[in-house]
């Protein structure tokens, strides 16, 4: 690329010494890249607009970003537009440049501004940037009315202006009104020096549910012991081998096993079920609850 080699120290410098072209000269030096892949004709064209990149940079620097990691996404984006413009249009470069490096920013801006995601439709994009400003002129208006616009009225407000719903305004409140925190921040009220995260409630399953769940596993496979007594030795075996076996059988193999065909281990099968079933419900089980 164009701006290898180049240090955060001296784009700056470089952008101060850059020539200024002027539009015959810019568009020669557009089409020599497109057509040739002249580097040398890139890099003056992008050199001559690094001063237009790092003030538009300077913009950014509220949202709390480093002013040498803005300069380098704004060259970034001076690269793009430098790459892809076609002088053929009739427009000059700096006027198709200013949209992909705000677009560069922008989203440097968004990707770092919390470890949350904070948005990446051009509606998220126009809230993250805009909504502080809109919010700002829409309290001046209502005032020079003698007016007050606060809270769910302002919201309803900045989402008719902006076009997007009174739900993403509030969310977007929320998220630039917040900052990160560490989880494992000792708690301020906090004698012991306790973290955040050991108040955080446990997802995995508590003593009490552990317990009735053992509980009733053993209920059930007492219930089914019981049942399975009612059955003959050739029916139990079936029934275990299909369903209580960690790798049911098929007919087939207990037919080859027991020497009958596969159509009569399925009545047998059936025969055991219908046993099971009536055995259970008369003990007030569910069938369903022990085979599949």
């Amino acid at each position: 690329m164009a701006l290898d080699g180049y240090s955060d120290q001296i784009l700056p410098r470089q952008a101060r010494k850059a020539e200024l072209l002027d539009a015959v000269t810019e568009a020669g030096l557009a089409r020599a890249w497109r057509d040739s892949g002249d580097k040398a004709a890139l890099h003056r064209l992008v050199t001559a607009y690094m001063r237009l990149a790092i003030s538009m940079a300077a913009k950014y620097r509220r949202y709390g970003a480093p002013m040498s990691d803005l300069t380098q996404e704004a060259a970034i984006g001076l690269m793009k537009a430098a790459e892809k413009f076609d002088p053929d249009r009739g427009f000059r470069f700096s006027t198709y440049a200013v949209w992909w490096i705000k677009a560069q920013l922008q989203d440097y801006v968004m990707r770092n501004w919390s470890l949350v995601r904070t948005g990446s439709t051009t509606a998220q994009k126009s809230l993250f940037f805009n909504l502080r400003r809109v919010e700002a002129k829409l309290r001046r208006e209502a005032a020079a009315s003698g007016q007050t616009l606060e809270g769910a009225d302002l919201r309803v407000a900045v989402a008719a202006e902006l076009g997007v719903s009174v739900a993403e305004v509030a969310m977007m409140e929320g998220r630039l009104a917040g900052s990160d925190a560490s989880l494992n921040a000792t708690q301020a009220a906090d004698e012991d020096g306790r973290e955040w995260i050991d108040v955080l409630e446990d997802d995995g399953a508590q003593a009490a549910e552990l317990f009735e769940t053992k509980h009733d596993a053993h209920a059930l496979s007492d219930r089914l012991n019981r049942a399975l007594g009612v059955l003959n030795d050739r029916e139990r075996l079936i029934v275990r081998a299909r369903q209580l076996a960690e790798e049911p059988r098929t007919l087939e193999s207990l037919g080859q096993e027991l020497q009958l065909s596969k159509e009569r281990i399925r009545q047998l099968e059936a025969a055991a079920y219908t046993k099971l079933r009536r055995t259970l419900e008369a003990e007030g089980a569910n069938f369903a609850q022990f085979v599949g």
